[in-house]
């Protein structure tokens, strides 16, 4: 089975650079993107798709990243999903809520493309 990847995210550019960014995985292991463009949608795919990795942005319409993180968290038959917060918000207690909340990972935008490879290189035992 190959590896999935959800991207969640409402801007759209940053959406576009992370699937640019994370083609490479789909080209050397197969890894197959998901994207959605807030967290409802967010959520209905981590249920439906069960992705290995989600890129989860924090402040977007209709449900946060917040609430999609703690909703996938107290799933148990999603208990594999490992979330990697991404927000414009670097402030300290923002990523101990998100880590609290079950994130693996907390990144700040603007983020660099081989930064964002590389955790999901680790995170997907690449």
């Amino acid at each position: 089975m190959g590896k999935k990847i959800l991207i969640v995210d409402d801007e759209v550019h940053i959406k576009m650079l992370l699937e640019q960014t994370l083609e490479e995985l789909e080209d050397e292991h197969g890894v197959e993107l998901f994207t959605a463009s807030d967290g409802e949608e967010g959520l209905d795919l981590i249920r439906s798709e069960k992705p290995d990795l989600v890129f989860l942005d924090i402040m977007m319409p209709r449900m946060n990243g917040y609430e999609v993180c703690r909703t996938v968290k107290e799933d148990k038959e999603l208990e594999n999903v490992q979330i990697v917060l991404l927000t414009a918000k670097g402030q300290e207690v923002d990523r101990k809520q998100g880590l609290e909340l079950g994130a693996v990972r907390y990144m700040t935008k603007p983020f660099d493309p081989d930064e964002i490879l590389s955790v999901s290189r680790e995170m997907l035992n690449f």
